[in-house]
């Protein structure tokens, strides 16, 4: 119990208002000398988010990554993943498996560009094969934000399960940390998936989605934090792939003027590349323009404004299809709707209630 209360990040003092019991009565049954009702155990697994069996185990279990993990810190590995990290991972995981199970069905082949490249390949060579797949050349002339979505419409055609969120599962109450990780790719020949930690800036997601294609490029899964700091080998790899697809260094070079200030000439190269003044700051540190400390606070000062937002909820099943991915949302709908699944274990399947899946399905239409 104790394990499990310290796992979830909770107090005692916390988890004894949750359930409703006196702190007293948290601090008996963690000495073992009493013990909870049936109900009141329910309540305890519920609350740290464990299954209810775990509590009956005689030690806690060796938890690991189900992923690699990529992810470095000043050229350390980082702290033991979170409970959020590990749900989430094991949420998408789960998702991927019915989806490979569907595809079964469908007798559809492997995909030819799950690693096709090795790191050892020129990074020109995957760009442009990432390009080539995608059927973007050049993106359109209307932002950052139409591009990301030509890019996620275009990953998704091509057989990518892309998934976003900044939560666990459907519980708002448990949002993800940008500073544990950024997204995570599994290179899966029939199903690949990209998972984009959406807690972020949104202007550095679409650095982090390329990022995690070149993981599906060079056929590898794992977890990273995509940041300029990592020194792993394959995540320098897929940061110049993301670099280089977004921003190419030749026409950056030639743009980018060393007499003006950087941050006055952040608006005009973004636009003149048509991403945001964060991947133009970023592309100015991975080529030594800027030290990385300035892009570090630039990062930060833009993450804290998109905090600071006041912004709605949003559309709830629009979020959902974002979370899901298109091409998920489509194949369990399509399954639901033909009888062939039964509404209950669609609705878990997507995060939703089983009488809100046909809502889903006619909102997914439009």
């Amino acid at each position: 119990m104790t394990w499990s209360r310290r796992r979830a990040g909770l107090t005692q003092a916390e988890l004894a208002e949750s359930i409703p019991v006196k702190e007293e009565k948290v601090q008996a049954w963690e000495k073992g000398e009493s013990r909870p009702t049936f109900r009141q155990a329910q309540q305890w697994a519920d609350r740290a988010h464990i299954p209810f069996g775990f509590l009956f185990l005689k030690a806690p279990p060796q938890e690991n990554l189900p992923l690699p993990d990529l992810r470095t810190v000043g050229g350390d590995t980082p702290r033991s993943p979170s409970i959020d990290l590990l749900d989430t991972v094991r949420d998408v995981l789960r998702k991927q498996e019915w989806y490979l199970d569907y595809l079964a069905g469908q007798e559809r082949a492997p995909l030819p560009f799950v690693g096709r490249f090795k790191m050892t390949d020129a990074v020109e060579q995957v760009v442009a094969d990432i390009r080539h797949v995608l059927g973007i050349q050049v993106p359109l002339k209307k932002g950052a934000d139409e591009y990301m979505r030509q890019l996620l419409a275009a990953a998704d055609a091509a057989g990518i399960l892309v998934m976003r969120s900044g939560i666990v599962g459907s519980n708002t109450r448990r949002k993800l940390d940008v500073g544990e990780f950024r997204g995570f790719a599994i290179g899966d020949q029939f199903a690949p998936v990209v998972f984009i930690n959406i807690a972020d800036a949104p202007a550095a997601r679409l650095f982090t989605l390329i990022h995690e294609l070149a993981h599906i490029w060079i056929g590898s899964s794992g977890i990273s934090s995509a940041s300029p700091s990592d020194s792993r080998e394959i995540e320098t790899f897929c940061n110049a792939v993301a670099g280089e697809f977004l921003v190419p260094e030749q026409i950056f070079r030639q743009r980018w003027a060393s007499a003006v200030d950087w941050m006055v000439q952040l608006p005009e190269l973004a636009a003149s590349f048509h991403v945001s003044k964060l991947v133009i700051a970023r592309r100015a540190s991975d080529l030594g323009f800027i030290s990385r400390d300035a892009y570090v606070a630039f990062y930060l000062a833009e993450l804290k404004a998109y905090r600071d937002q006041k912004g709605g909820g949003g559309n709830f099943y629009q979020s959902a299809e974002g979370k899901n991915s298109k091409r998920f949302s489509r194949a369990v709908l399509s399954e639901a709707l033909s009888g062939r699944l039964l509404l209950r274990e669609a609705g878990k399947l997507l995060g939703v209630q089983p009488a809100k899946v046909r809502t889903y399905a006619e909102k997914t239409d439009e």
